[in-house]
Order: structure tokens, then sequence, then C-alpha cells
């Protein structure tokens, strides 16, 4: 390599100084040109192949060594297979090298497709770069063939494009100078060939680029950059140019894949420098699928653009030390990267160029950063027009209802709505026997089936945020036990007054919508939140647990059954006296003489257990309390369930099979463990408790209709006095559904059809008084089916680089699923004789599984296992980076000494005055105010509103006085005029 000649001082890299002082490098204040001229279109994906020159069979040809839609892939020695995806790692020296070639060989940008070869060569002689001698040799070099790494080699170059099949064998030459002519004529022909006259051969290896499996890795979208190094005898100094076409363009099996190509890099240089060559073709391969490169690349107007982009890919390097790190060691792909638009954005660009310093985590000014606030969006604005809230959430929605229905036809809503319709069904029963136990059977399962039917379709069909899943809820069961025992007492009729609560109800959620009160959901932070959605997870997970503890009273383990005492185990049903089976104080009628009479004719050995009961029979005996192991069972049942979901949840992670089928398998996962072990409980043929579903449509009390009357039973002032239990039914409605939908249309969550917090509460306001009217349970949002609804729906990028993990893009938003779920529970009274064959186990082991996986991402609970790790082991959470571990622990205690006593009054009659404790975690957020600076808040919670403006002000203040000049230290050596001062050196030392 040549010294570009340029003096030493020229080194020295100036740098300039923005307001707020940040120090820019002239590289990025180029570049901060180069991007800021956005022409609308986004840079293409670039997929990068680097083809070494080899001899082969005494033949020289292009082999494919290396390649890179994101990270880099090698042909490992063998040259059977492609490496593992792994980071790129370039040496410093070939960066330096890289920027060398940039400077002094040949750039030719916004080229033509069209006789390549001879535009590059002739444009190196005019340069005065190589003698006129060298340019047969050096273009025939160039159209060499190209054999790529498939399974099925693809043998074309740049010379067959437009050949005949008898053509393309007889202008194959290694030496003569005819040989070359013909294929550089050919080239230049290419113009005027037309598509029939392509040959047979160039469309089989077309084809076969078609087949490559590969192409699924690529966008479609994408576009080539291909990578020629190679060692020749002929030159004495190296060879460079770099080229940019005018429009992507397919160069015949120049890549192994059919993707036009935009860029070419070529390196032809003396023989001895071949891992020098390899490592400037790495380096530029490397930048060329880097996102901030690769839109120089495509703006870039002269060299010195370009240079500048190498200068400013130079600042961002980390150094790693040779002792501490073996570079034969490949790095595996990140979870996660940097944004690119981050790094594209103006002050990000600059921040990040600086001395390399905030690289390593170490800079003292990283600290002073703030996350993201957590912003609730313009949905919760406060208008100050009367409906203004609830008119703007219509015109949300009403643009997007059509794709509402038409996204849900997808084969992942299929598995969305049997899990979460099990899910449903489950609770529906579960909350149907508990109310019927409450309330003497005025609201059953029956009642709890429609309820659930009829409330969730219209809420999926017309409310604002359809991916919210309503359902009874333990505070509203609690409220209607209450109820029912005080209308017993004082005898009351209990249904029409609670048909006047919910008008009340109903009235005072018209209100509050009217008048955009949901605007004060914006001071629930993430304190009130996780508080919230951890108390139901954990409810969720209890009740599972109790579920299946109670099959262990229901059905004791046999403990002290010994099989070899078996003969001494037996049971006997003997007759009682007859006279006692009957009612004797009653006269004998017909039928009961002639039972009389088929009792004295009876064998009572052969009678079953529940016969002997039947007719007043005595069981004797020592195995008469014998039950199989049905607790046992029931837990393989419970706890298999649970865990084979998790496992195939995590399936799509795995190494094994294609990720086509490991997608599936992991979206179907749930119904997959259900039908096992719905099947496992079938072939073992033991009586585990069932699913009972209602088979026939009537009130589960015979003495009460459908319709409830509002008036006639109760005196007239009960009608007024029932505005005061409604005032607390109502806060109970407002605190669990907006808090459940703030959770739903978190940001992390990626909606973009927004949502629509009034429009919510007026149709949860409507549904309250229908259902009053009918006589069925009240509802509202379901926060962990909700969350178990979001989950099944989520999408992430199908196409991605080898290596790259794929990306969350966002949930599927439609209303099909809902809509489906709540049809399906309303027809469930006719899919009795099917669902009768799901033990209850197996409901209770998917009961678990919402709890358990609705805990996830929720920082209070990986919080909470801090306290268990020591401080070397605990992960690299960003909140342990900017706030101290000892007030991460008091912050935590504070949200578990909450957590203790919501769980507390949850569990006694207090239960009734749950939702004023949800207010009570606002109140002690705001309290904490006192207790942690904001910086701390910033980073565990959520800013205050009020406080996030006085924050800003804050800022504002602080840059202001940042913004003025200090002392002559701003004038600094960076690390791009180091990085040139060491290129200086060692070319001179050369």
């Amino acid at each position: 390599m040549e010294d570009s000649g340029v003096s030493f001082p020229s080194f020295m890299a100036s740098r300039w100084t923005l307001p707020g002082s940040q120090i820019v490098s002239p590289a990025a204040e180029r570049l901060r040109h180069i991007l800021g001229e956005d022409d609308g279109a986004p840079t293409p994906t670039l997929f990068t192949e680097m083809d070494t020159l080899q001899h082969e069979g005494g033949e020289l040809e292009w082999k494919e060594s290396a390649r890179w839609v994101k990270f880099e892939e090698k042909v490992e020695e063998g040259g059977e297979r492609w490496s593992k995806p792994h980071v790129s790692t370039l040496t410093l020296h070939s960066l330096f090298e890289l920027r060398t070639c940039l400077q002094t060989g040949s750039i030719l940008l916004d080229l033509e497709g069209y006789s390549l070869p001879q535009i590059i060569v002739d444009r190196q002689i005019a340069d005065g770069l190589i003698p006129l001698d060298l340019k047969e040799k050096i273009i025939f070099v160039l159209l060499r063939k190209h054999r790529h790494q498939t399974k099925k080699p693809i043998h074309r170059s740049l010379a067959d494009i437009g050949k005949s099949s008898n053509t393309a064998s007889s202008n194959r030459s290694t030496s003569s100078a005819s040989g070359i002519h013909r294929s550089t004529e050919d080239l230049r022909s290419r113009q005027s060939s037309s598509l029939g006259r392509l040959s047979l051969s160039f469309l089989f290896s077309v084809i076969r680029q078609l087949k490559n499996k590969f192409m699924k890795k690529i966008p479609r979208d994408a576009e080539a950059s291909n990578v020629l190094i190679g060692e020749v005898d002929f030159l004495e100094k190296p060879f460079v140019s770099f080229v940019r076409l005018a429009q992507a363009t397919t160069l015949g099996g120049l890549t192994e894949v059919p993707v036009p190509t935009r860029f070419l890099f070529i390196l032809l240089g003396p023989h001895g420098k071949t891992k020098s060559y390899n490592e400037i073709g790495r380096a530029i391969a490397t930048l060329m699928v880097d996102d901030l490169f690769s839109d120089v690349a495509y703006k870039a107007r002269d060299r010195e653009d370009l240079i500048a982009g190498v200068d400013e890919f130079l600042d961002e390097v980390i150094v790693l030390p040779p002792g501490e790190w073996d570079p034969k060691i490949r790095i595996e792909p990140p979870k996660k990267v940097p944004s690119a638009e981050m790094r594209k954005s103006v002050l990000n660009l600059n921040e990040l160029g600086q001395m390399n310093g905030s690289a390593g985590g170490a800079a003292g000014g990283e600290d002073e950063e703030l996350p993201a606030p957590h912003e609730l969006g313009e949905e919760l604005k406060f208008t100050g027009r009367f409906c203004g809230g609830l008119w703007l959430d219509i015109k949300r929605k009403i643009p997007w209802y059509c794709s509402d229905i038409y996204d849900g036809f997808h084969i992942q809503s299929i598995s969305a709505v049997l899990f979460i319709y099990l899910g449903c069904i489950t609770n529906a029963i579960t909350f149907g026997g508990l109310l019927g136990d409450a309330t003497d059977n005025y609201q059953g399962v029956m009642e709890s089936f429609l309820g659930t039917a009829l409330a969730g379709t219209v809420f999926c069909l017309f409310g604002g945020q359809p991916l919210i899943i309503l359902s009874s809820t333990g505070p509203i069961l609690i409220f209607e036990k209450l109820l029912y025992e005080f209308s017993k007492s004082n005898n009351i009729d209990y249904m029409e007054l609670r048909l006047w609560i919910g008008l009340h109800s109903c009235l005072q959620c018209f209100l509050l919508v009217v008048s955009d009160a949901s605007y004060i959901i914006k001071y629930m932070t993430r304190f009130t939140e996780e508080g919230f959605s951890s108390l139901i997870s954990f409810i969720f997970i209890s009740d599972a647990i109790k579920k299946m503890v109670g099959a262990f009273k229901y059905y004791p383990i046999n403990r002290g059954f010994k099989p070899d005492y078996i003969t001494a185990y037996k049971c006997e049903c003997i007759a009682s006296d007859q006279a006692s089976a009957l009612n004797v104080s009653a006269p004998l009628g017909d039928d009961n003489m002639t039972l009389l009479y088929n009792l004295t004719d009876l064998d009572w050995s052969q009678l079953s257990k529940k016969e002997c009961v039947k007719y007043g029979g005595t069981l004797v005996g020592s195995s008469c309390k014998y039950v199989p192991d049905l607790a046992l069972m029931s837990f393989i049942l419970f706890f298999g369930t649970y865990s084979m979901t998790v496992s195939l949840k995590k399936f799509k992670f795995s190494r094994y099979f294609p990720t086509k089928l490991r997608t599936l398998v992991s979206d179907f996962a749930i119904i997959i463990s259900i039908l096992v072990f719905c099947g496992l409980d079938c072939l073992l043929e033991l009586d585990t408790p069932k699913l009972h579903v209602p088979t026939e449509i009537k009130p589960t009390r015979i003495d009460r209709g459908w319709l409830v009357m509002p008036f006639g039973k109760n005196p007239w002032w009960w009608y007024l006095a029932s505005f005061v239990p409604a005032l607390l039914v109502t806060i109970l409605i407002f605190m669990d559904q907006q808090i459940s939908a703030v959770i739903v249309n978190r940001k992390e969550n990626k909606l973009k059809k927004g949502c629509g917090y009034h429009l919510d509460l007026f149709w949860v306001g409507v549904l309250m008084a229908v259902c009053s009217f009918m006589g069925l349970p009240w509802y509202v949002a379901a926060t962990v089916i909700s969350i178990a609804h979001i989950d099944s729906l989520k999408m992430e990028s199908e196409s991605s680089a080898p290596g790259e993990q794929p990306q969350f893009l966002g949930v599927r938003e439609q209303r099909l699923t809902g809509i489906l779920v709540f049809v399906l529970t309303g027809l469930s009274v006719f899919l009795a004789p099917v669902l009768q064959y799901i033990p209850m186990p197996v409901l209770y082991g998917v009961f678990l599984y919402m709890g358990v996986a609705s805990l996830s991402g929720i920082q209070f609970w990986e919080r909470i296992k801090l306290y268990l790790m020591p401080s070397k082991h605990q992960p690299d959470f960003s909140f342990l980076r900017h706030v101290p571990l000892r007030r991460v622990h008091l912050f935590t205690l504070v949200q578990i000494v909450c957590l203790a006593v919501l769980w507390i009054l949850k569990s006694t009659f207090l239960a009734i005055i749950f939702p004023v404790m949800i207010l009570g975690l606002m109140v002690v957020r705001k309290l904490l105010d006192l207790m942690f600076s904001q910086h701390d808040l910033a980073w565990l919670d959520d800013i205050l509103p009020d406080k996030d403006k006085k924050k800003k002000e804050d800022e504002k203040k602080k840059k202001k006085k940042a913004a003025e000049p200090e002392s002559d230290e701003e004038v600094r050596i960076s690390f791009l005029g180091i990085h040139r001062v060491f290129k200086c050196v060692s070319l001179h030392l050369l």
C-alpha cells in the first residue's frame, strides 16, 4: 500500500462544539449533511458476498468464501457447509488499510451496469494507476467464472450474460487475448440482446438461484454488494476499485442468490499478502452491511463522503485486548442490537462518535440519560368538551373497523381462539359455581355462560380495544355475596335491588365518559399497574394450586395400602332394617309396597356402592373407603399440562426442525398440551374430575325468569338509595377496567390502531344495564386473560438474517378472535358431549400457565428475584446501572408491602373496598416522591406528569448553563486523530 502523501499535522482532527458542549468530528459533521438529505425512500438491505480468486484445475475462478446479510458466515475449511452466523471481528489495521484503499483507489459512482470490467479498467488507466499493457490481463481475471457454495454449484461469470450455450463453450479461454476480446464483446452486446436469446443454461442457473432456500432469509427489496479479492502475478501494486451502480442490476451468476448488484469492491494485488487482502475484503463487507455505512454508501457524492463513513465507523469501534481474548472465537449474534434509527439521528451520531467513551459504558455523562417516559398517548388527553373523548375514540377506531375483521384471518388466530376459549369457559364455570353458592342459585353456571357470551361478543364488536377480554372478577363476586346476604336479612328482593344498582352504576359510568374522567389514568404509573397485575396473577396461581390441593382432600392417597395383604381387603353391602329404608310414618302406597317387595328379593352382595347407599344398605369392610390414586393422577395432568405448555412455548427458540414448524408448535402449545393430557386421561380410563357444562338453556333457579322487573317488590325509596352501593360498584368497574386497558395498551405491545378508554367504559356501562335486566353477572376487563390474549397474538418478523433473532413486530390487532371466543362460549351448551371429556386438572394447569406467563416482563417480579441473587450473578438491567442496589431493594420492598396489604384485604370481607385500595396505591406512589429522587423514580417507575414538567424545566436550565463557553480544554485530540496518527506512522515505517 502506498502512502497517501498527506502531511502529518493534517491528521490531527479538529473538533468544534455544538450547543450543549457536544464535541463533533468533521466526519460526523459531513455525515450530518449526507444523512440529512432524506429522499423519502428507505435504504435497501444489502446482501454482501466475498469471492476470492483461486486456481482450480489449472484455471482461474472466483470462489465464494464468505457472505453477510447482517452477520458473517464463512465457508468452512472442508468446503462442505457454511459456518454458524457470527459477529465479524476485524483487525484495526485492516480498517486503516481499507481507508487507504478508498483514498488511493478509483471510486466510480452511479455507473450503468454494462461493460463494467472495461469501464473499471479504463478509469484506472485514465487516473494513471495502472499501465495500459495490463488492461487485457485484468479484464481477463475479472471475467472468470464464479463458483458458489451451494449444493449444485452455479458456474457463471460476467462474460456469460447473453451468450448461447454453444458460444459459452467455445469462448472459454484461459490465456489467449482473442478469448478476452470475445468475452468483452459479449458483455457489450448485452444491450441489444432480448429475452428470447437467453440461453437455457442461463435460465437454469436463474431457476437454481430462485430455489435457493437462503432467499427466505433475505428481504424482497434487498440488493447485493460483491467483494472480489485476489492475488495475481502481473501486478506490482494493488488494483483497487469501488463501484456503485446507478440502478441495481442482475449480473448473471455473480451472486449465489438472484439479488441485483448495486456495489462492487475489487482488490487485486501481488502475491504474498493473502491474509491482508482477505482482511480488507472482510472489512469492506462488514461495513457494507452496517446500517450507518450502507446509508452513507447509497448517498455518497464523492470519495470524501465514503472516507467520512469509515471514520465514523472507526469512532464507534471497540478494541478487545489481544492477550485477554482469543481471535479464533466466533462471537454469537446478540439477542438485541442498537436501533439503526438511533445511530442515524444527528445527536446520537455525535454522542456515539465522541472519543468512543460511551461504548464501554463508563462514560461520565451516561448517567445523565433517562429512560423514555411512559406516554399513554392522546387517548387520555382532557378535551374539556361534552363527550369529547368519546367522540375522538369513535373517530379513531372507525377507519380501522374493516381491517379489524379481515386481519383476524390467520392461522395464529385459531390457536388464540382455542386457548382463550378454554380459559373463558373454565373461568365462567368457576365463577358461575361460586355465584350460585353465594346467591342461592339466583345466578349460576348457566347465567355465567350466557352473560360471558353476550357481554364479550358486544364488547369485541363495538369496544375501543377488542383485545380486552371481559370476565367476572373476585371483587364483584364478593359484592354479590354481601348484597344477597343484606337483601335476605332485610327481606328485600335481591334481583330487583341488584337491577337498580346496575342502572345507577350504568348512569355513573356514562357521567365518567361524558366528562372525560378517564384522563386521571395518566397518574397511574408502573408502580400501580405492576401492583394490580401482580395481584391478579398471584390470584390465578393460588386459585389453581388451591383447586389442585382440594383434589388431595377429596381423593386421599391410600398411604396404608399394602399389596401383600390384598386378600384381606374387601367391602360388602349388608342389608339394614328394611323398614328404616322407608318412611314408616307414611302410609304405604303402591310404589312403596313394590319397592319393599323388591328389597326382599335383592342380592345385596351384588350391588354397587351407589346402589347400596340408595337402597339403604351398609358398607362393611376395610377397603370400603378405598379410591384409586386420582389425586396423584390429577396432579400429573395438572403439572404436566403446565410444564408441557411452557416447554412448547420455548420450542420456538430451539435448534431442532425448521423455523416454520417450530413457530407452529409454539403457537399451538396450549392446545397440544391439552390434547395430549386429555388423551392420557382417556387412555388410563380413571374417573378424574371432568368439566361439567349445562346441557339446557334455562335459569339455574326455577322460580326466576330471563327478565327482571324493575318495580313491584321493594319500597320506592330503595330505587334511590341504591345509588350508594352503585357508587362502590362504579369505582370497582372503573379501576379494574381502565388499569387492565392501560396494561394492554402499553407501548411495549407496539399497538398501531389506537385504543379507546372512553368508548370501552361506555360499553361496559351499557352491558351493566343489560346484564342487570336479564339477571346475568356483571363483567369487566380480565387482566390475566387479556394479557394471555395479547401474548397469543404476538407477531415476529418472518424474514430475518442468519443469526438474527426474529424481531417483535407487534400484536395482530383484530376483533375476530374475541368474537369467536365468546360465540363458542355461548354454544358450549351444545358442545357438552365433547367438553365432558376434558379433565378439570388440565384446565387448572392452563390457569397456572396464565398466571405465571402474565408475570413475565413485569419489572417488579424481576426485582423480587434480585433478593436471591449475588451481585455478580444479577442480570444487566438498565436500572441497576443507574440506581444503587439498596435503593432498588427499598423500592421493591415498598411494592411487596403494598401487595401483601392488598392480598390480605382480598382474602377477607374487606375485599369490597378493594377498588379504593387501588386508589390507595396511587397515594403511596405520590408519597414515594419524598423517599426517592426523580432520577431513581425515572428508572424504577414513571415520573408523574406534573413532575415531568418540572424536570423538563430543570433540564432546560442545565442546557443554558452548559452552553456557556468553558475553558481552552475544549480543544482535544479525538480518537479519530489518534488512529490517523497511528496510520501515518505505520505507513512511514513501511
